[in-house]
This record gives structure tokens, sequence and C-alpha cells, in this order.
């Protein structure tokens, strides 16, 4: 595979290189950011060689190479468009309080995940060598060879490192997000880890606890191994108290009264308030769930294992590293972390459904993306499979999801648990503990199974509907004039300025890859029915409603760009999914003055989703309810 060539074909195709901006990527998405969108020709794109799939996110276009291949073509897409492309410009906060958490937790346990997965496949192969009655009945291997008993206590030490020393990799991450110095945040996390302070995993266990008595207030000198809550609060603290330091201590004293005052504040904080308190609410939080998982058993696995797939498509999946973590670090306590064996379960599944459309899809360049993003995600990376094939098709990603649910629910009722971080996938059997490996594959299978079963079925019965279609279309002449040349007329949703749909603002809707339609700048806000029909959706968010007229015709109305943000404030809706509608009947309400002082277009797309012969007859500013195209 030509990595400069594709490099060079990818820059070409999205403006040149001076139309990019920045360029970064994750493990399997090239992420450009480009300072003019309509430059980048989409199908050339998605023809080159590698390519699994491309979309647009938070203002960047991905596009999706697959783990092993992004790295080497991103060296090639620096080295042509200069080193200094690959840093982005600072990005402002997206979104509402929770999606700036979820990324916040994202940007900070993302860099440290490597060191804690070679940490967990180490602490996998050191299960594998200790295990009793894993090979031999009532044995383990270091019993049956003595000679590498040293060689697994060497790698029982490798692996702990990262845990035992968790709060130094936190404060360092952490630190640097909340805009202060990472290496005074690592070394406050290696205050919390000294070893002259009871180690944290003693704690409780009956040892006396040793304490400092400073002014009569007696403070307990017990360290922090393997916790996560109290570097991430005391990192926060940090970065701000350095903050401020700065702004207010004397350039000539600065460098060395900063340092001194951010550290023996920070420190006492730890050990009197902040790192006491955080320590019992992380035990709590990893206790809780874990009782609640083991409470709710398989149901719970199955309602985790299916929504799974969803939550990783929002983000919120990142959520869940600061608990896993806790999870594993605490396993002595928890037993191990069940969102491990869920995301194993989720990606099988997301990887057997891609296989089952592999062996059913006779399209050359489908069954290319397919070979590549399923075996992907059986080793544990999705998103190729997801974006590129299981979302695409649709019932492949709910198979998937079926599949994860029930494959997470075997796994619950068996109570198999992760004991490492690792791949979750296919070899994450070794991240968990040796006696569940069974349980663990019996779950894949499962997974895998249902989710191929399912996409078979249905991969098969959209073939046929597609022959019926196809048949249909070569009935006689005078039937299909007879049935299908009277158009259906389609009248304005808005009082405004209408356009065809290649002037909207967002490329999503101007590039008609979602159907061909007309856009609206909209004189108040009032949208109405363009025909008698009735509401087949009204999204969540309240900013888009989904018609369909008594003729079969499907429109949606998507009001403002990127207004899915305001999570429905600005939006009154007058109907809901199921009305019956009539031409002319007031839909929605959108208040324009939200929209635009939240920084977004209120203009109004109307997008007819399953037809292709549409005019549009009258743009330019008119009144709603005026005749604006016709659909057959």
């Amino acid at each position: 595979m030509d990595y400069r060539k594709i490099a060079q074909e990818i820059i070409q195709n999205v403006g040149g290189k001076e139309n990019i901006s920045s360029v970064m990527h994750c493990a399997t998405r090239l992420r450009l950011t480009l300072k003019d969108t309509s430059k980048i020709n989409e199908e050339k794109v998605t023809d080159i060689e590698a390519v699994k799939g491309v979309f647009m996110n938070k203002g960047q276009y991905q596009i999706i190479l697959g783990s092993g291949t992004v790295n080497l073509v991103y060296d090639e897409v620096i080295k042509i468009t200069g080193d200094e492309k690959n840093e982005p410009e600072e990005e402002k906060p997206e979104g509402n309080m929770l999606n700036r958490f979820i990324k916040m937790l994202s940007d900070i346990f993302v860099p440290i995940i490597p060191a804690i997965v070679a940490g967990g496949l180490l602490m996998g192969i050191n299960n594998v060598l200790t295990a009793q009655g894993l090979f031999v009945a009532g044995k383990s291997l270091i019993e049956l060879y003595p000679g590498i008993k040293d060689l697994a206590s060497m790698i029982n030490l490798f692996s702990n490192a990262a845990f035992t020393f968790l709060p130094v990799l936190i404060g360092f991450s952490a630190t640097k997000k909340f805009g202060g110095n990472p290496y005074l945040g690592a070394a406050l996390g290696m205050i919390m880890v000294h070893p002259d302070l009871l180690n944290a995993y003693s704690y409780g266990t009956g040892v006396a606890i040793p304490t400092w008595n400073i002014f009569g207030l007696s403070i307990e000198a017990v360290g922090y191994q393997g916790t996560v809550l109290p570097i991430l609060v005391m990192s926060f603290i940090l970065a701000k108290l350095e903050i401020k330091l700065h702004k207010i201590t004397p350039s000539w004293l600065d460098n060395l009264t900063t340092p001194l005052l951010c550290i023996l504040i920070c420190g006492f904080l730890t050990f009197t308030i902040v790192g006491p308190v955080m320590r019992g609410a992380g035990n709590l939080l990893t206790l809780g769930i874990t009782w609640l998982y083991n409470t709710l058993g398989p149901i719970g696995g199955a309602i985790f294992g299916f929504f799974y797939a969803p939550i990783c498509l929002t983000g919120m999946h990142h959520s869940f590293i600061a608990v896993e973590t806790q999870l594993i670090a605490s396993v002595a306590v928890t037993g191990g972390s069940f969102i491990f064996i869920t995301a194993a379960m989720n990606n099988v599944a997301q990887g057997a459904a891609v296989l089952a459309v592999l062996f059913s899809t006779k399209d050359p360049k489908q069954k290319s993306i397919c070979s590549a993003s399923g075996v992907s995600a059986l080793l544990g990376i999705t998103e190729p499979a997801m974006f590129g094939v299981t979302l695409k098709l649709k019932y492949p990603f709910y198979a998937a999801m079926i599949g994860s649910a029930v494959g997470s629910a075997y796994c619950a009722f068996r109570h198999v648990l992760a004991v490492a971080l690792g791949a979750a996938g296919l070899p994450g059997f070794i991240s968990v503990a040796p006696a569940s490996w069974v349980d663990y594959f019996i779950g894949m299978a499962i997974s895998m199974i249902t989710a191929f079963a399912i996409t078979w079925v249905l991969f098969r019965k959209h073939a046929k509907e597609e022959a019926a279609l196809e048949t249909e279309g070569e009935a006689p002449i005078e039937a299909e004039v007879s049935e299908h040349t009277e158009a259906e007329e389609i009248r304005n949703t808005a009082a405004g300025n209408v356009q065809s749909i290649e002037k909207a603002s967002d490329e999503a809707f101007s590039s008609k890859s979602m159907g061909d339609g007309f856009v609206v700048d909209p004189e108040d806000g009032r949208i109405y029915a363009p025909f008698d029909g009735k509401v087949s959706l009204v999204f969540p968010t309240k900013h888009a409603i989904g018609l369909v007229s008594d003729a079969g015709t499907e429109l949606l109305i998507h009001m403002g760009i990127d207004t899915v943000k305001l999570n429905g404030e600005g939006f009154d809706i007058k109907v809901k999914a199921e009305d019956t509608v009539k031409q002319g009947q007031l839909l929605a309400v959108m208040d324009l003055d939200t929209v635009r002082k939240a920084g977004y277009s209120p203009e109004i797309c109307c997008v007819f989703t399953n037809k292709k012969d549409i005019a549009i007859l009258n743009t330019g500013k008119l009144k709603e309810n005026t005749v604006i195209a016709s659909v057959k």
C-alpha cells in the first residue's frame, strides 16, 4: 500500500494543502480541520484506497482509515503539508455541561491509556503464569516450571506500576488539561504515593495507621495508590491556584514562590480535606456501580450491553474510563470491571454484523470495507465498522445492539469481570481471570452468533424488497403512467426567503447526501405543514420533525443548523408523533432570537428523504403555504 499516494489523494480532494488548517489523528481516523469544507470532493475521497468512510463532526472532516494505517498516512500528510499543520487551533467549549465534562475526562485519560493498557495486558500474562489449575489440575505454571518464578515476579512488578503510581500519570495529564504546569501535577501525584506513607491497599485491613500531629490536628499519613478522584480534584485546584499566583506574584518572585506555595498548599489540602473526602466518594462510586450491576444481574447486563453502541456514538463512553480505572485498581474489593466485558461484547457483535454483510453483499467496494473493518472490530476497534458499514445500513447496527445485549446478559449472569484493561475484543480474554475464560468466550460467541444471524436475515429480506421494487419498475408502461404520472404538490413550510437545498450553509444538506429539497431563511419562526399527512417523528431535542404525506412522500423539516446543541431550548412543538396533520396546520414555533443568540443559523432545511423526482417551482421571498415544489 502506497501511503504517500493515499496522503496526496486525500490532500488533493479536500481542497489542497492550503485549505488545511490542522491535521490530527486518533486510533482509526485522520482528522482534518479545513478552511473551506465546500472544496471537499467526498465521492473521490471515499474512492481512495484504504478509506473506509468519512464524516464531519465538530468542525473536523474525519476520514476512517483503520488502526495501523491511519498513523502511516498521517505521517505522509504531515510531510506534505508541513509540521506546522499538526497543531490545531485552540478549541472553544462546545455543547452542554455534560458534553464538556465528558470531553474533559476523555482529554485527561486518553493520553494515559497506553500505559494502563500495557499494565493491564502484563497483568493478564501474570495471571496466566500464576493461575492454579489452568493447564494442570491444582498447579500453576510457575509451580510446574520453577525457573520462570522470577520472570513472573518481574512481570507482576511491571504490570502494577501504572496502577500503583496512577496519581502521577493522572496528575500530569489533568494539570496540563486544566492549564497548569504538568510537572507540578506529577509532583503532587508522587507525594500522594510516597513510600513513606501507608500503602492505600493496606488501609482498612487492621494495620496501624500512622498520623501527623500538626497544631493539634491529627492527619492520617495514608497513600492514594490506584485512586482517581482525589488527584483529579487536586489537579484542578493546583492548576487554578498556579494561574492565580502567576497573576498576582511579582515576576522576580514568581518562579520561586509559585511552585513552593502550590505544592505546600495543595499537599496540605490533599491529606486534610480533599483526599479523604474523594477517597470515600471514589470507593462509594465503584462499590455502588458494582452493587447495582450485580443486583440487576443479567437484566442490568442486557440493558447496558444494548445501549453501549449508541453511547459510543455520543462519546459518553469516555466518561467510563475514570470509573473503569477505579474498578480495576480496586479489584480486590470490586472483583473487576464489567464495563470492559460489556465493551468486548459490543465490539465483537459489531464485527460479526459486518462479517454478515461481507458474506452477503456482492458489492466489491462494500466487501473491501467489511473485510478490514470487521476484523478490526473483533480486535477491539469499532469506528471503521460502525461509521463505514453498520450505521450506514442501519439494520446491522440494530443487530449488533441486540447481540451485545444478549452476550452481556450472559456474562453478567456468570459474573464475568475483567481484572485488567486491554483490547476489548477477541484478545480481551487475557484481561479476564483464567477461571472465567470459558464464560468469556461463550459470551462472545453468543454476541457474535446473534448479531451475525439477525444481520444475515435482515440483509436477505432487504435484498428481496429491493428486487421486488425493481420488478415493479418493469411493469407495463400503461400501468406506470396510470399510477404515477400525477405529481404531488408541496407548499412552503415557513414565510421567508426560499432557495434550493444547495444553498444551505450545512454541507450535510447542501450536498444532498440526505436528499433533495429546499431551504428557508425564516421571517417569524412559524413552521406549517406543507401537505396533508401524519407526523412520523419529533426529535427529542425538538429541532426536527418528520412528516409523511397521504401519498407517501417523506419530508424532514430541520429547524436551524446545529440547533441540536440547544437541547430543545427555543422550540415550541405543537404536534407529536403519529398525529394526523392538514396542509397549513401550525407544526412548531422556533424562537429566532434564542437561536441567533446561541450563535446558530435559523435556516429551515426541508429534505425529501424518499423521492428523487423533485421540481422546485418557486424561490425567493415567499409566504407560508405558497406552492413551492412538486414530487413524483
